[in-house]
C-alpha cells in the first residue's frame, strides 16, 4: 500500500472487524490500552469501536505530553513567562491547559506577559536572533517523537553563540510511563488496571524502535503491538493482539513496519543522547512521581538550561479534585466517569489537560459524540 485511501478501504475494514470477531473468545473478555492519543482519536474517529466485538474493550492511557504535564510545571512557565526580560515560546496546545488559581498561559499572555505561539523550535531560535536584547526561553515538551527537534535546536544555539536562548525541558520517556502503569498497584498503592496488551504508539516507536518494548513482554507477559495511526492500522494490531492473547503469547510485534524499525532512528537517538541526560524523577499528571522518566540537559549544555539560568525550583501543586483526568491518564477512568465532563468542561471551557489536548481522551469523547452515545446506550439499558 501507498497510499492514505488504501488505509481507509471500507471493505479491508469489514472484512478485517468479521476476522476479529470471529477469534475472540466468547467467554473472555479483552482489555487493550493504547498508550497514544493518535490512536485514541483514530478509534473513534473511524467508529473502530463500534465495529468490535462486546469483548474487546480499548484502555486510554496517558494519550500526549501536554495531557501527562503536572501542573507545577506549568506554574514554573507561567512564572517565568512574566518576567520582563523574557519571551516564552510555546506550542498551541499548552496555552489553554489550566495551572494553579485559575490561571494558564493564555491569561498569562492576556495579563502582559510576553508569550509567542511557534511550530517548533527553529521558531524559538528565529526569535532569539532577531531579540538579541530578550530572553528566549522555548518551552520544550513531547515524547521521545519531539526531542531531537529540541536536541537539534540547542546545538545550533551552541555553535551560533546565541546566549539569550534556553530550553525549559519538560520532555518524557514512553517505556517509563508504561512501566508505571504496569507496576502502579504495587509501588503507587493505586487501583490496579487490568491490561491485556497494549496498542504502541506509532511517532514515538520511529525514533526509539520496537525494542524498548520487549521489557514489558518478558518482565509483565504483556503482549505490545507497534500501530500506525491509519483505520486499517488500528484493526490489523487489535487482531494481532487478539491472536497473542488467544494464543498465550506476550511478544513484540510491529504492524508498523513501514516507518519502524526494531532500532529505531540511530541518529536522532545519538543526538539525544549527547544533549540530554536522565532525571532521577518527574512528576506525571496521574501518575505521580516516576523515576527516570524525564530529561535534562547535559552539564555541558548548562548555560541552555532555562531551569538553570533562571534558578527555577519546582513546587507541587494539587490537582482540581473535581476533575479525573489523573484517573483518565492512567487508565482507570473513562471520560464519562468525571463527573464535570461535558457540563462545566468542555472543549470551550476545559477544566483539565485531557480536554484541551487535541489527544486527549476527553477531548476525543467530546469531538466525536461519544458522550451521547454512552448516554443513549445507559438510558436503554436503565429502561
Amino acid at each position: 500500500m501507498k497510499y492514505v485511501g488504501e488505509f481507509r478501504d471500507g471493505r479491508l475494514a469489514r472484512r478485517l472487524a468479521a476476522r476479529i470477531r470471529a477469534e475472540v473468545r466468547p467467554d473472555r473478555s479483552y482489555r487493550f490500552m493504547e498508550f497514544c492519543g493518535g490512536h485514541t482519536h483514530a478509534i473513534f474517529r473511524h467508529g473502530i469501536k463500534d465495529l468490535m466485538p462486546p469483548q474487546i474493550r480499548f484502555v486510554h492511557g496517558p494519550g500526549c505530553p501536554v495531557c501527562v504535564l503536572p501542573i507545577g510545571r506549568l506554574d514554573m512557565a507561567i512564572a517565568l513567562a512574566k518576567r520582563p526580560e523574557v519571551i516564552l515560546c510555546t506550542y498551541a496546545d499548552l496555552m489553554r491547559v489550566p495551572a494553579s488559581r485559575k490561571q494558564s498561559l493564555f491569561r498569562a499572555k492576556a495579563e502582559g506577559a510576553d508569550i509567542r505561539m511557534v511550530y517548533s523550535s527553529l521558531d524559538a531560535l528565529a526569535l532569539a536572533r532577531a531579540n538579541p536584547d530578550r530572553e528566549v526561553v522555548f518551552f520544550a515538551i513531547g515524547f521521545e517523537t519531539t526531542t531531537p527537534p529540541t536536541a537539534a535546536a540547542i546545538k545550533l544555539a551552541r555553535a551560533e553563540g546565541l546566549r539569550n536562548f534556553s530550553v525549559y525541558c519538560n520532555h518524557v520517556l514512553t517505556p517509563a510511563a508504561i512501566s508505571n502503569i504496569l507496576q502502579a498497584p504495587e509501588i503507587r498503592a493505586m487501583e490496579a488496571v487490568e491490561i491485556d496488551g497494549f496498542l504502541g504508539p506509532a511517532h514515538v516507536s520511529i525514533v526509539i524502535g520496537s525494542q524498548p518494548y520487549e521489557f514489558f513482554a518478558e518482565e509483565f507477559a504483556k503482549p505490545v503491538v507497534i500501530s500506525g495511526f491509519e483505520p486499517l492500522d488500528v484493526m490489523q494490531s487489535i487482531l494481532m493482539l487478539v491472536r497473542q492473547v488467544n494464543e498465550g503469547r506476550a511478544e513484540v510485534e510491529n504492524q508498523y513496519q513501514r516507518a519502524v524499525t526494531r532500532w529505531g532512528n540511530e541518529s536522532a537517538k545519538a543526538l539525544c543522547a549527547e544533549v540530554f541526560e536522565l532525571r532521577r524523577s518527574f512528576e506525571w499528571r496521574g501518575l505521580g512521581t516516576v523515576p527516570f522518566s524525564a530529561l535534562q540537559l547535559r552539564e555541558a549544555y548548562a548555560d541552555l538550561d532555562a531551569e538553570k539560568r533562571f534558578g527555577l525550583v519546582y513546587r507541587q501543586a494539587p490537582e482540581n479534585k473535581a476533575c479525573a483526568c489523573p484517573q483518565i491518564l492512567r487508565g482507570a477512568a473513562i471520560p464519562t466517569d468525571c463527573t464535570l465532563f461535558g457540563k462545566q468542561c468542555t472543549p470551550q471551557t476545559p477544566l483539565g489537560s485531557c480536554m484541551v489536548s487535541d489527544e486527549g481522551a476527553c477531548a476525543a469523547w467530546y469531538k466525536y459524540g461519544r458522550h451521547r452515545a454512552e448516554g443513549r446506550v445507559r438510558q436503554a439499558v436503565d429502561a
